[in-house]
């Protein structure tokens, strides 16, 4: 779990710390922005007061939780002692005994980082602590919680350092190949992600145990999962290491409906969607037919002057979750004022809009999205809103200024709280 989730409020709660010291960090004067240098340095040092007043023989269900996350948790904890012990520099950078994880650095480190281990863990409970009672209530309300898998980790991550059979490393720990995505109208020279891509052959000599164990923990944590870059697991693409574009990539077969089969024969049904946007070949549909899961439809892709396009609402099957824009998208707002007077004719017409702007207009998409048949619908917060570009969480391929928007606790008013509900039992979601 994340550091940045556990709620400092409910620390002070249990006594672990004082409130007068929460405020008395710096978190950053913009409420609409996030800081995160501030929150870093600020959230850590809080973390480490409240470590300290923490008594392990006095949290009963602490032990338990030690035992069931051992599988990852003891090489996440030390992973990030050392990692802190080479002041955050990349894995790639560590001393080759610890990096290479020889037995005597494992041991060494073990011993010589045993606090900032036990600190580690520490996060982690609390973080699952209070995630599965958050959890808890939300279900309790009748609401399921959505939570996303990235299909990739990142190089420098415990995953990577612990289980490096695993993924396609030489014999020195690097990567061989890179993920990414080719050329495209949006992009000459292609996405390099830079992440370090799985040695299918060896997951499926494990009979896939890595990624039943990681998908069994998100099923834990969430209610629903959604699988990032579904399409990879039908063809992936590959990017020799050391190129500085994805042009020289190529597509490589990934491990197909076998995969999901064997998540489905230890874990049963589960409730996953699957990102399926961007290019895909008749493969790529095969295997989300086959999987049963449901694909997902961005209003914003509908309208770019195609008829046929299957982001159009009349085009969409039962079974697909319809979004009017994810992270990745502008606002409604923001891409309404992006795009050509041909594709926003085509929209205004499709909508018979008469003139709305502003607020009203993304009200339209927003009521678009939820009459569609698509078994689920999301709005963004930022779209009930009706906010502009200021409010994007992301944009792909760039460094720098991206999930920083936090929304005002005021801008949810009892209003907003009322149309919403009305909305939505309206299209009876």
């Amino acid at each position: 779990g994340n550091p940045y989730f556990v709620d400092l409020d409910t620390l002070v709660g249990e006594g672990l710390l004082k409130k007068e010291e929460c405020t008395g960090f710096d978190w950053g004067k913009d409420k609409s922005r996030i800081d995160y240098e501030k929150v870093y340095l600020s959230r850590f040092k809080a973390l480490k007061l409240a470590y300290k007043r923490f008594d392990p023989a006095k949290e009963k269900k602490y032990k338990g939780f030690l035992a069931r996350n051992k599988y990852w948790l003891d090489d996440y904890a030390l992973y990030m002692a050392v990692k802190n012990s080479f002041n955050d520099v990349s894995l790639a950078k560590w001393d080759d005994d610890i990096r290479l994880r020889r037995k005597a650095a494992i041991s060494e480190y073990k011993k010589k980082y045993e606090d900032e281990i036990s600190f580690y863990r520490f996060i982690q409970y609390e973080f699952d602590k209070q995630w599965m009672a958050l959890k808890a209530y939300a279900n309790k309300k009748g609401i399921e919680i959505i939570g996303d898998i990235p299909i990739y980790v990142a190089y420098d991550s415990a995953d990577t350092w612990a289980s490096p059979e695993l993924f396609q490393l030489d014999e020195n720990r690097m990567p061989k190949a890179v993920a990414g995505t080719p050329p495209d109208a949006f992009s000459k020279t292609g996405q390099l992600w830079g992440n370090p891509l799985y040695e299918w052959k060896k997951h499926k000599e494990t009979g896939f145990s890595w990624w039943i164990k990681r998908i069994r923990h998100c099923m834990r944590l969430y209610d629903v999962v959604r699988i990032d870059h579904f399409r990879a697991f039908d063809e992936y693409y590959s990017i020799p290491y050391g190129d500085r574009t994805a042009v020289n990539g190529k597509w490589v077969k990934g491990p197909g409906i076998a995969l999901f089969r064997a998540v489905k024969k230890e874990l049963g049904d589960i409730n996953v969607i699957a990102e399926d946007l961007g290019f895909l070949t008749p493969s790529v549909l095969k295997l989300v037919k086959d999987t049963g899961f449901p694909g997902m439809k961005v209003l914003q892709f509908a309208f770019d002057s195609r008829e046929d396009s299957d982001y159009l609402p009349h085009n969409y099957v039962k079974n697909c979750v319809v979004y009017t824009g994810t992270h990745d998208n502008y606002t409604i707002l923001g891409w309404y004022d992006s795009i050509s007077k041909k594709d926003r004719k085509y929209a205004d017409d499709y909508l018979n809009n008469a003139g709305h702007t502003g607020k009203e207009l993304v009200w339209d998409y927003i009521r678009l999205a939820l009459a569609s048949c698509a078994d689920t619908c999301i709005i963004p917060m930022q779209d009930y809103l009706g906010l502009g570009n200021e409010a994007r969480i992301n944009i792909p391929s760039t460094t720098g200024g991206n999930w920083v928007w936090r929304m005002d606790k005021k801008a949810f008013t009892k209003a907003l709280a009322r149309k919403m509900k009305t909305i939505t039992v309206l299209y009876s979601r």
